[in-house]
C-alpha cells in the first residue's frame, strides 16, 4: 500500500473531511485530489486538514483547457494551489478545439506555447507541469493531445523537472505504441504521474463515465504498471475512476474495493 493513492474523483461524492478520515482509516496515505472540490471545502481549509492527517497530496487535478480565454490567469492559479496543497504534480488536461476551429494541428501547438508560458509559474512554486494524454474520442471538446508520444513531444522542449506526463492507462491502453513511449519517457525522466482505471463497455452516455475499477475491464494493468516501474518511476499509483454507479454508493465502500481492486490487479 505504499505507492497507493486514491484519486478523489472514485469517490466524487464523498465531502474531503469523511474523504480524509476514511483514507486514515484505511492506512491511505495518499490522495489525490480535485480543484473543484477543494475550492468548495476550501483551499486553506483543505490543505490543513490533510497536513494535519499525515496524508501527502500526490497530484492536483486539473489545469489546462488552453482553448479558453483566460486560460493563463487560470492556470496559475492553479499551480499556486497545487504548491498551498503539497501537490507535487499539477495535472493538464490540454482541451479541445477553439470554438468554430478545425486546425488540430494549430491546437496543439498552442498548448505547447501555452505550457511554456507557464514553466517560470510553475518552476518558482516547485510544481512539475504533467501533460495528460486523452482517449482520441476527446480531440474535439476535451484534449487535442491524444497519445503518450505527442504529450512528450510537446514537453521536450522544457526541463523535465518542469514540465512531464501522465500515464492514464483508460487513456493510453489501446495505443501500440504506448511501450515504447513509456522507456521514452523514462529514459527522459517525464513521467509525473501514472493513473489506473480500467476500460469497460458499452460506453455510457456521453463517454466520459466509462471508466472501471481495476480488473472490471479490459486493460492490462498491471503489465502497465511493471513497464513505469521498468522505466525508472518509483512514484504514486493512483486509481482514478468515474463511473455514476460508483460514485453513487457510500464513500468507505468505495475506497475499500479500490484497495482490493488495486491489490489484484495492478500492484
Amino acid at each position: 500500500m505504499t505507492r497507493f493513492s486514491f484519486n478523489q474523483a472514485t469517490a466524487n461524492r464523498w465531502p474531503i473531511p469523511d474523504l480524509v478520515a476514511g483514507c486514515v482509516e484505511a492506512g491511505v496515505t495518499r490522495v489525490g485530489l480535485w480543484r473543484e472540490q477543494v475550492a468548495e471545502f476550501g483551499l486553506e481549509k483543505t490543505a490543513a486538514l490533510v497536513r494535519d492527517a499525515g496524508l501527502e497530496v500526490t497530484s492536483l487535478c486539473r489545469g489546462g483547457f488552453f482553448q479558453t480565454p483566460h486560460w493563463y490567469e487560470e492556470n496559475s492559479r492553479a499551480v499556486a494551489e497545487a504548491h498551498r496543497l503539497g501537490a507535487p504534480v499539477l495535472v493538464l488536461v490540454s482541451g479541445g478545439l477553439p470554438p468554430g476551429g478545425r486546425d488540430i494541428d494549430a491546437a496543439r501547438r498552442h498548448v505547447g506555447e501555452a505550457i511554456g508560458s507557464l514553466v517560470p509559474v510553475a518552476q518558482d512554486a516547485g510544481v512539475q507541469l504533467a501533460i495528460e494524454p486523452l482517449h482520441p474520442m476527446f480531440a474535439s471538446d476535451r484534449c487535442v493531445v491524444s497519445t503518450l508520444g505527442q504529450a512528450l513531444d510537446l514537453a521536450a522542449p522544457y526541463p523535465a523537472e518542469a514540465v512531464g506526463v501522465v500515464v492514464d492507462t483508460y487513456h493510453v491502453w489501446w495505443d501500440d505504441t504506448v511501450w515504447a513511449q513509456i522507456e521514452r519517457a523514462g529514459r527522459e525522466g517525464r513521467i509525473a504521474c501514472f493513473q489506473a482505471a480500467d476500460w469497460i463497455t458499452p460506453l455510457p452516455e456521453g463517454v466520459l463515465l466509462g471508466r472501471g475499477l481495476p480488473g472490471e475491464g479490459c486493460i492490462e494493468l498491471r503489465r502497465f504498471r511493471e513497464a513505469v516501474d521498468a522505466a525508472g518511476y518509483t512514484g504514486p499509483v493512483e486509481v482514478e475512476v468515474f463511473h455514476a454507479d460508483l460514485w453513487a454508493r457510500p464513500g468507505a465502500e468505495i475506497l475499500a474495493d479500490t484497495i482490493a481492486a488495486y491489490e489484484e490487479h495492478v500492484r
